[in-house]
């Protein structure tokens, strides 16, 4: 044997696990926890640099006057970034866990605002933790309608590991009875504000079948696993003392306390390597997202969780003799079928006659108008499946200063206190149609800084998703008129897709091969040791938040793959 040989033998032997995961956002946090914790010796491989829990949030203890701009943005930053600037949660507080528009650009058949995340623990640093579990129609409606392809599981087959997921994480909420939103394993809820009470109480009195409830969020009201909550809501520039749920708190610790767990950041994930001869992935090619070096990691099975459309880009550019459109694409669907929410439309209004009303601290919550619209009896012939509302009630600091006000002084104090009146908004979050159109693909010749091809996007609305909006507005208005609310405005929009930041879709599940990607245990149907667990795999949108029904997702496959790694079957 070479020398040559020999060497090569022996890297192969130090690059070699039982387990890769691709991503370490929500998804991936969970698929290394649940391996990890099955005995599998698990590589997790992030694009993005690490975070340290509590001591890389550098902004997370400061006060808004500590910041350079209190918190705004330049006017040369925002220039410089008009997608990621749209989003609600970048500010000069938190801009360091955003990929800015020039760190990763792609192309745009039609427009569409990527929001993306590159470090350890990727978005669950920065989500908005809304975390409502999918019920029975939400399953069944591709089957019944038409629109898709049958999901491969129904709610039976998640609602334990929606259970498993609850418990670990800390999920705050009522068991409030819906079966359109599931009762799940909850801490105690956080109460609705004044106003809000008042807009439940008039809703369900003169709205029947529609409620108001208190959202379920993963944030903790009660300490667990050393992690708690003091509603500071500054959730999104990371939170020391773990009071929401994120990766780099949560399930990166668990997977860590193992000893099963080798994370490697910086680690840009190119392509998934094909084995010919096995019929199976081998392992991952990895470029150095610093120094460019290539390198090749192996493992028995490969959990894909890179955020929905990276995974996809991932896939398209696992290309072989076998597959040379992409990696498990013998339906050619891969790609299509994206998915996004309608969170464009809505209606805000002002509650002045709660003025001498206050309320006293922070929240890192609101309520929440669960789907009512072609749910139970109620049927619409404009549009198909229904929307959600979130809602918040609060109040503003309006003090008014004129031009030759001076800036100091006790005048100047009391008028910076003053307070404006109560305002209500409710936002839509409504369910899009799988549509072929919908689609991502590899751009012919641009490449990025990788040399990975880059992505376009080629996604927009339909006319469901403008006959929903027109509803959503409608809804909107009626139930804060019905709750006595003054001026109430009603808008819509037209935001671009992707800016809701759920994108889903693109590696979907389902029954037949022959149109999908992926089967009931979220196995590529043609390469059963490569799962796939993020938004990719989704086959529908539903109208809830979608993180909860990842990492439930998640961990059901991880705990199948690990048991089938065990019985020699990957």
């Amino acid at each position: 044997m070479s020398n040559a040989s020999y060497l090569n033998i022996n890297a192969n032997a130090a690059n070699t696990y039982d387990a890769i995961v691709i991503g370490s956002g929500i998804s991936g946090g969970w698929a290394a926890k649940e391996l990890t914790e099955k005995g599998a010796k698990t590589l997790l491989l992030e694009r993005g640099r690490n975070v340290e829990h509590i001591t890389d949030y550098p902004t997370a203890n400061l006060n808004i006057w500590d910041l350079t701009h209190r918190d705004q943005l330049s006017k040369e930053t925002l220039e410089a970034n008009p997608i990621v600037g749209r989003c609600y949660a970048y500010s000069e507080a938190t801009r360091h866990f955003f990929v800015e528009d020039q760190a990763h650009p792609y192309g745009q058949d039609r427009p569409f605002d990527w929001i993306r995340g590159y470090q350890v623990g990727g978005k669950s640093l920065l989500w908005a933790r809304h975390v409502q579990r999918w019920g029975s129609l939400d399953f069944e409606a591709n089957l019944k309608d038409g629109y898709g392809v049958d999901w491969p599981i129904r709610y039976e087959d998640l609602a334990s590991w929606y259970s498993h997921v609850e418990r670990f994480a800390g999920i705050s909420g009522n068991r409030d009875g819906l079966p359109q939103i599931p009762d799940g394993e909850f801490q105690k809820p956080r109460e609705l504000n004044v106003v809000e009470k008042h807009i439940k109480q008039a809703v369900e009195n003169g709205f029947p079948g529609r409620k108001v409830i208190s959202a379920r969020t993963a944030n903790l009201t009660e300490p667990l696993n050393g992690r708690m909550c003091v509603n500071r809501n500054l959730c999104n520039r990371g939170c020391p003392l773990g009071g929401y749920f994120s990766t780099n708190s949560t399930t990166l610790p668990a997977a860590m306390a193992t000893g099963n767990l080798t994370l490697r950041p910086d680690s840009v994930v190119s392509s998934i390597l094909y084995d010919e001869a096995t019929g199976k992935a081998r392992g991952v090619r990895v470029i150095d997202a610093n120094t460019l070096e290539e390198t090749e990691f192996y493992s028995k099975v490969i959990f894909l969780n890179a955020s929905a459309i990276n995974s996809v880009l991932i896939l398209l550019n696992s290309t072989s003799d076998r597959f040379p459109n992409g990696l498990g694409n013998d339906s050619g669907v891969l790609g299509n079928y994206m998915l996004f929410h309608n969170y464009r439309a809505g209606a805000s209004a002002r509650m002045p006659q709660f003025n001498d009303h206050y309320v006293y601290g922070k929240r890192p919550a609101e309520g929440y108008v669960p789907r009512f619209r072609n749910f139970g009896s109620d049927k619409q012939d404009a549009f198909l499946r229904g929307y959600a509302f979130s809602l918040g009630a609060y109040r503003e600091m309006e003090g008014q200063f004129g031009e030759n006000d001076q800036p100091f002084g006790a005048a100047f104090k009391e008028n910076m206190m003053k307070l404006g009146d109560w305002k209500v908004y409710m936002g839509g979050m409504g369910e899009v149609l799988p549509n072929e159109k919908n689609r991502v693909y590899l751009h012919p010749e641009l490449k990025d800084r990788w040399g990975i091809p880059q992505i376009v996007m080629d996604i927009g609305y339909q006319p469901n998703d403008d006959a929903m909006a027109k509803d959503i507005q409608t809804t909107a208005a009626e139930m804060l008129e019905a709750a006595g609310a003054k001026d109430i405005s009603m808008k819509d929009d037209y935001r671009n897709p992707g800016i809701d930041i759920h994108e889903m879709g693109g590696a979907r599940m389902g029954r037949d091969p022959k149109t999908s990607i992926l089967n009931g245990f979220n196995q590529i149907h043609s390469v059963k040791n490569v799962f796939v667990t993020d938004g990719a795999c989704m086959a529908s949108t539903a109208c809830q938040n979608p993180s909860l029904t990842y990492m439930a997702i998640t961990a059901r496959a991880a705990h199948y793959a690990a048991d089938e790694i065990k019985k020699g079957n990957l």
